[in-house]
C-alpha cells in the first residue's frame, strides 16, 4: 500500500537532531515559554518575512487570537462581518464565529479553489471589516488583488496560512502578505510538529503585543491579568522539533513540487481533472495535490484496490455542517461541486520514484 502520508518515514529523516533537541529541552528544566519557543519564533518570523511570530497551541487558536487581538485593539467588534471562502476547512469558519463575528461565505474561483476578486466586491457591506483568504492546499492566494480590495474598503486582511508554509509569489510570502496570518503545525502539515502547534505572524507591533498577552492568560506579568485571555502557548519541545525541521522545509517543499510536476505532466486520463499550477512559480507548496472526478467514490475505491491510499479534503462544506444549521439554507454550487469531486493523492518529500510511477500509471489506467 502506498500511504497517503508516511509520517514515520518523514520524521525518521530528522531523528538524531530531534532527539538531541528534545534532550536539550528536558535537560534545561524550562518547559513553557522558554528559549526554544523564542528561538523558533525568531527563525519562523525571518523565514516568512514577518516582523513578529507568536507561537500558540494550534492553528485554530492562531486565527481566534488574531481576531480577539483586533477586538481588544478596537479594530473589530462582535457582529462585524468577515469574508471567507465557502470551500475552506471548518476551522476558518469556527475562528470567526467563536469571537462573535459573522462569517460571510463566498464562492471560490473554480479553477484554483481560491478566493478571487470577482467574488469579493458583491459581498462587501458597511458591516464588513475583514477578509480572510485561505491558501488552500498550499497555494498562495493572489494577495496583491486581495490587498488592493482591502485597501479600497479599509478592511483587515487575515491570512489562513495553515497549509502554506513557504509559499512565495515574487516576494508575496504566506505569513507576511496581509495584516496577520495564522499557521498550523499539525503533524501532517509541511512543517509539522509531533503534536499540536500553531503560530501567528504579523508586522503589526500592537497586534503582536496583545496576542502575546492573550495567549498567556491575558497576563504580561505573572498573576497580573491585563485582559481576559486563554492558555494557548506553543510547547517548548514542539518548538525545538519545529526548529529542527524548519531548516529542511525548502528542500522538502521542492521535492513536493517535483512530484506535483510529474503528476501534472504525466497523468493524462480525461476522466481526471488536475489542479492548475504555473511550474515556474513557487506560490504552491503542495501540502495537498488535489484532483477532481465526477465519480469520486468509484475512483477512490479503484485506487484503494490497487494499493494507493487517498483522502478527501473535505467531504462536507462548512455551510452544510450540522454545527452551522444557520447556514444550511445557503447554496454554493461551485463549493458543493468541489467538495463532491475532490480527491487528494499521496504526496510527500519521502515518496519513492517507484511510488510516484505507480500512482501515475494507475490513474492513467482508470476506466480503461
Amino acid at each position: 500500500m502506498i500511504k497517503f502520508l508516511d509520517l514515520q518515514k518523514i520524521n525518521a529523516q530528522y531523528e538524531t537532531e530531534i532527539h538531541q533537541a528534545i534532550k536539550e529541552v528536558v535537560d534545561s528544566g524550562w518547559y513553557i515559554l522558554g528559549k526554544s519557543v523564542t528561538t523558533f519564533e525568531q527563525n519562523f518570523a525571518q523565514y516568512t518575512g514577518a516582523k513578529h511570530c507568536i507561537g500558540v497551541a494550534n492553528g485554530l487558536d492562531a486565527l481566534i487570537l488574531i481576531l480577539n487581538g483586533y477586538i481588544e485593539l478596537g479594530k473589530l467588534k462582535q457582529g462585524d462581518e468577515i469574508i471567507v471562502p465557502a470551500n475552506t476547512f471548518i476551522a476558518t469558519i469556527l475562528a470567526i464565529s467563536k469571537v462573535g463575528c459573522t462569517p460571510v461565505l463566498v464562492e471560490p474561483d473554480e479553477a484554483t479553489f481560491l478566493l478571487s476578486e470577482k467574488n469579493l466586491e458583491g459581498h462587501i457591506t458597511t458591516k464588513t471589516k475583514a477578509i480572510m483568504p485561505v491558501h488552500l492546499y498550499g497555494q498562495l492566494v493572489d494577495m496583491s488583488v486581495i490587498n488592493a480590495c482591502a485597501k479600497k474598503h479599509n478592511l483587515l486582511v487575515i491570512e489562513d496560512a495553515a497549509q502554506a508554509h513557504g509559499a512565495n509569489d515574487n516576494g508575496n510570502i504566506a505569513g507576511s502578505s496581509g495584516d496577520a496570518a495564522g499557521f498550523s503545525f499539525y503533524p501532517g502539515k509541511n512543517l509539522g510538529a509531533l503534536g499540536d502547534g500553531g503560530a501567528i505572524t504579523t508586522n503589526d507591533d500592537a497586534l503582536a503585543a496583545i496576542v502575546r498577552v492573550l495567549r498567556n492568560y491575558g497576563s504580561e506579568k505573572k498573576y497580573h491579568n491585563k485582559v481576559v485571555g486563554v492558555n494557548s502557548r506553543l510547547d517548548e519541545i514542539q518548538a525545538a522539533i519545529l526548529d529542527v525541521k524548519l531548516k529542511y522545509l525548502d528542500r522538502d517543499t521542492e521535492k513536493r513540487r517535483q512530484i506535483a510536476k510529474r503528476y501534472s505532466t504525466e497523468i493524462s486520463n480525461p476522466k481526471i481533472q488536475l489542479p492548475q499550477w504555473d511550474f515556474d512559480k513557487k506560490n504552491h507548496v503542495f501540502h495537498l495535490y488535489v484532483i477532481r472526478s465526477n465519480n469520486r467514490p468509484d475512483l477512490q475505491a479503484y485506487l484503494e484496490q490497487n494499493g494507493i491510499q487517498t483522502i478527501v479534503h473535505y467531504p462536507i462544506p462548512p455551510h452544510q455542517q450540522k454545527a452551522y444549521q444557520t447556514l444550511n439554507h445557503l447554496s454554493f454550487p461551485i463549493t458543493e461541486r468541489i467538495h463532491k469531486e475532490v480527491l487528494s493523492l499521496p504526496i510527500s518529500p519521502v515518496m519513492e520514484q517507484e511510488e510516484v510511477d505507480m500512482v501515475i500509471k494507475t490513474l492513467n489506467g482508470y476506466g480503461k
